[in-house]
Parts: structure tokens; sequence; C-alpha cells
């Protein structure tokens, strides 16, 4: 069960209901322990005073605010005395279109609960009201003796909550980044051919079939030195591409993506028709492709999910970690059924 990260009181107008906020992600990133070259000793951190040397318990640290000649001292209690109030509030101050936003302000993904099923019918009532208007509530509040701005979303049928940056953390990439050219002349053709490249590998947006391939290597190479084997060294990154030889790249690449199959050629076909078709009809075709897809995967996925409801909780958990399935240790039976159905019930080709 997940623990709550900050509880207090959520309003818009003279509306207020009491909310929790939890984390929306986790990361599963592998971590290491420091140890000393040649030895199995732990290396860890202390908080030392760096003029004496020695180590300083918890309870005698203060913090300290570095004027330049001298240091202003802070007392950890006194940051929570000067804003007791603001620090249980989060007060929506406004509501502004969702796509007024720019995602560079977005920092952190938090999901907003009632603090209790008796205010299941005020959070509801904000939810959906969030979604017809396809607006965000705009707010502010302190938390962990930070202040944040907010934006409260409806996700669903819950309410998440974004912290965003500030205006002045945002920085101007013109002044930051002296590499960044000009805003130049595109040749119509080179335009034209990156746009059907873009187009023949256009594909439908399914975070479930991206693996943290990364992590999987990592293992794979603690597993192998542990052994006494070794793993094999990845492909080196692509050369940048010749001015030059732009065009050739992009017909080649576009080459490629029309060989890679009948998806490829469909959507090669797509792109051809654009230059012909109106773009009503285009519209129209896209939004039929569309909702054929969408039938197809739908009927697709009732059959994995019969197939799989056929197999015992050990023979689904096994292919779910053959599939890399996150979270799969604590998923019931019915749960893995519709994991694997929704991704495809493939297997992963384990390392040769």
């Amino acid at each position: 069960m997940a623990h709550a990260v900050w509880s207090g009181a959520l309003s818009f107008g003279l509306v207020a209901i009491p909310v929790q906020l939890f984390s929306a992600t986790e990361t599963h990133t592998i971590r290491f322990n420091q140890l000393q070259r040649g030895t199995s000793d732990r290396v860890r951190n202390k908080r030392v005073n760096e003029r004496t040397g020695e180590e300083v318990p918890l309870a005698e640290i203060v913090k300290g605010y570095d004027m330049g000649d001298d240091y202003v001292v802070v007392e950890p209690g006194e940051l929570d005395e000067i804003a007791p109030g603001r620090s249980k509030a989060l007060e929506i101050s406004g509501f502004v279109d969702l796509e007024q936003v720019d995602p560079i302000f977005f920092d952190k993904t938090y999901y907003l609960a009632p603090k209790s099923k008796e205010y299941a019918k005020v959070y509801a009532l904000l939810q959906e009201a969030l979604t017809r208007s396809n607006k965000v509530g705009v707010a502010t509040f302190v938390m962990r003796n930070r202040e944040y701005l907010v934006a409260v979303k409806a996700e669903g049928d819950i309410l998440t909550l974004h912290t965003l940056h500030w205006a002045d953390e945002i920085r101007d990439p013109r002044s930051e980044i002296g590499t960044l050219p000009e805003r130049g002349k595109v040749a119509d053709r080179e335009l034209q051919t990156a746009v059907q490249l873009v187009e023949a590998l256009s594909i439908d947006w399914d975070p479930a079939t991206y693996q943290d391939t990364y992590k999987d290597k990592v293992l794979e190479l603690v597993q192998a030195k542990r052994a006494g084997a070794t793993v094999e060294k990845s492909e080196p990154p692509p050369r940048s591409t010749n001015v030059i030889d732009l065009m050739g790249a992009l017909q080649a690449s576009i080459d490629k993506a029309k060989a890679g199959g009948k998806a490829g050629k469909g959507r090669a076909s797509a792109v051809a028709e654009r230059e012909v078709r109106p773009p009503t009809e285009l519209k129209a075709a896209a939004e039929k492709r569309r909702s054929r897809q969408a039938a197809r995967k739908t009927a697709q996925k009732r059959s994995k999910e019969a197939e799989l409801a056929g197999l015992s909780k050990t023979e689904l958990y096994q292919r779910a970690s053959e599939a890399g399935i996150p979270g799969r240790s604590g998923m019931s039976r019915e749960e893995l059924v519709q994991a694997l159905a929704a991704a495809g019930g493939r297997r992963k080709k384990r390392a040769s």
C-alpha cells in the first residue's frame, strides 16, 4: 500500500476537501553499493565537521545561509513556523486551458485522493468538471520546506497533481546554448522527403511496448561477471549524417521503412495518397484506419485473454517474467491475464 507524502485541504472557491498526495511514479534504477577496490568493504558517507574532522550527530545539525562573509543560522523548526497554514492548504487560484501549459513546465506527477470515502462526491465533482472543461487548476502549496507551483488535472476518473517549474527556472535556449543554429531556409525537396520519412515511421503510442533495455543489459553484465563470462558489447552510436549525403540518407531511410512489412507499406501508401487526395478525404481515411486498428487490437486482446484464462497462476507469472511486465509479483491471477493480454502475450527472447 502506498504511503501519502502530504495531506491537507484542497479548495476551489468556497468548496474544500481533505486530500492526500501519493507519488504516481517509481524508478526501477539498478543501484550499486560503493566498495573499496580489491575488497568487499562498503564505503559510506558521513556528516563530518570539515574543521575538526569529527562526525556530527543529526540532532546537532542546523541550516546556515551563506551571506558571503558569515552564515545566518536557521533552526529547522523556524522554517515550519513561517508557513504553518500554507503547508496544509492547496488552494486553486484559477483554472486555465490545458493546452496553454507548455510541457516544459511539468516536473513530477502525484495522485490526489480524498482523505476518506465520505468526500467522494466533492472529489468526483471537481474531477468531472475538469474533464468536461478540459482545464487544469493552478495552485501553490508548501511541502517539505519548499513552495510548489502545481496543476491539478483530471486523469480518467481520478485527480492528479503535477508540480511545475517556476517561470524563472526555465532556461532561454538561445542565451544558454551557443551551438543552436539560426532558423534557416530548408529546401522544399528535402523537407518533403523528411515529412514522408516521418509518416512512414509513424506508429500508435503504446508505452507498454517500450522496455528499459539498458537495465536488462546491466543485470546481464552482473550475472555474466559472477559466472566468469563476458558480455557482447553494444553497437557503437550512429555516425553523424554528412550534409552532402542528407537527401540520400532520407531516401534510403524511407526505402528501409517501406521494406519493413505490411505496416510499413500501408504507411508508405498513405504518404502517396496525401499528395493527390484532399484534406477532408485524408482525415476521413485516417479516422477509418484508427477505428480498424482499435477494433483489431480489441479483438486480439480478447482472444489472448481467452487463451490465457486456461493457464494457472504459476504459468501466468512465468510468462509475465519472460515478458518483463513490471509489478507482476503483486498481481492477482486476473491482473496477470489482463497485463499479458495488453502486452500481446509475447515472450522475450532469452539472450544466448
